[in-house]
């Protein structure tokens, strides 16, 4: 916690020679306290916006959008600065920050927020969905959104909009055609109780693993596999150690972009219409973004000798049936209402 904790105290301290120097000549020619007052209602340093993602991917261009639009429709009033790759802390470090009101913006995927606020393991449920579009449809159905949005906000945040990376995808050195061929493969996973539920289901053999160790991990073989979005599978050259790209689409990579919902409600009215507004075209922007990055990745993977395996629809149908128990998990965590309007469609 001490590293964000010291990059926000630079931060702060930027912010206030921003406002003692920024506004020097007229501070240094002001007479009264009012005057003074005034100045300080004025934005003088930028708001921070923190992801634990690297420059490259959909998550920076989702956050950089957004700070383009805010800037825009703000005409330059209100400042955003991004901080990726974990600068002022990790994915858990800044939900904490967040809900405390120390960072305004976090820009992340929704599995670390499960710890938080346990109802979003709603997009837990695995293979619940055929194709991209019918994911968006389900997260932009005015009932689910208004059902979400109060989950987000009882735990302090506000979410101003949801995009994505396409699918999550396995990648091994075996060739998996059939649900059989699951069994026994050590997969390298995230450290979410669901995720390693659904992969036991199969008869895998799921490792929760730092994505940091998990290049190497692959190449000692002390994992055979590991299930990422395509964009992290190339960025982080994994590809290089598997043979296969098995396309099992068992979850949506969803990202967030959330605010302390305190900080959204001190703003005035014009200025949260601004935010929102500004939100809702980054969404728009980083959805399209995903779709085109995906079919870049996807030739990447193939040109340096990768096989795309593509699912048939039984073996896609089997692993839903198979993971029931996680399904059981996320009715208890995320609730039957929330569950139900996610997968309505």
């Amino acid at each position: 916690m001490k590293r964000w904790k010291s990059a926000l105290a630079v931060m702060a301290g930027l912010a206030v020679m921003a406002g003692v120097y920024g506004c020097g000549n007229n501070a240094e020619n002001a007479k009264t306290a009012g005057a003074v007052t005034q100045k300080a209602e004025v934005q003088t340093y930028a708001w921070p916006l923190g992801t634990s993602s690297p420059e490259d991917t959909v998550t920076q261009q989702f956050g950089e959008k957004f700070i383009e639009e805010v800037t825009e429709k703000s005409d330059g009033r209100m400042k955003i600065q991004i901080y990726p790759n974990g600068v002022i802390g990790s994915d858990r470090e800044l939900l904490e920050s967040c809900a405390d009101g120390d960072i305004p913006f976090v820009v992340q995927n929704t599995a670390p927020q499960v710890s938080f606020i346990p109802e979003i393991a709603v997009f837990d449920a695995p293979c619940a969905f055929d194709t991209m579009e019918e994911v968006r449809a389900a997260v932009d159905d005015e009932g689910f959104a208004e059902k979400l949005q109060k989950v987000y906000q009882s735990g302090g945040y506000y979410l101003l909009g949801m995009a994505d990376q396409g699918f999550r995808v396995m990648t091994t050195n075996k060739k998996i055609e059939t649900v059989a061929d699951f069994k026994g493969q050590k997969i390298r996973t995230m450290e979410n109780a669901n995720h390693l539920l659904f992969w036991k289901d199969l008869s895998a053999n799921p490792t929760p693993m730092t994505f940091s160790e998990v290049y190497i991990g692959l190449q000692q073989h002390t994992i055979d596999a590991q299930e990422n979005p395509y964009e992290v599978i190339v960025s982080g050259k994994l590809y290089e150690q598997q043979k296969y790209v098995v396309q099992t689409n068992h979850l949506p990579h969803m990202i967030s972009l959330i605010v302390n919902d305190d900080f959204l409600r001190g703003l005035s009215a014009d200025d949260q219409k601004i935010i929102k507004d500004a939100a809702k075209e980054a969404t728009a922007y980083a959805r399209a973004q995903a779709d085109e990055r995906v079919e870049d990745r996807i030739r990447t993977m193939e040109d340096a000798g990768c096989e795309i395996v593509e699912l048939p629809e039984e073996v896609h149908d089997k692993m839903r049936e198979l993971s029931e128990n996680v399904y059981e998990n996320i009715r208890e965590q995320a609730g039957e209402e929330l569950l139900d309007a996610y997968l309505e469609k």
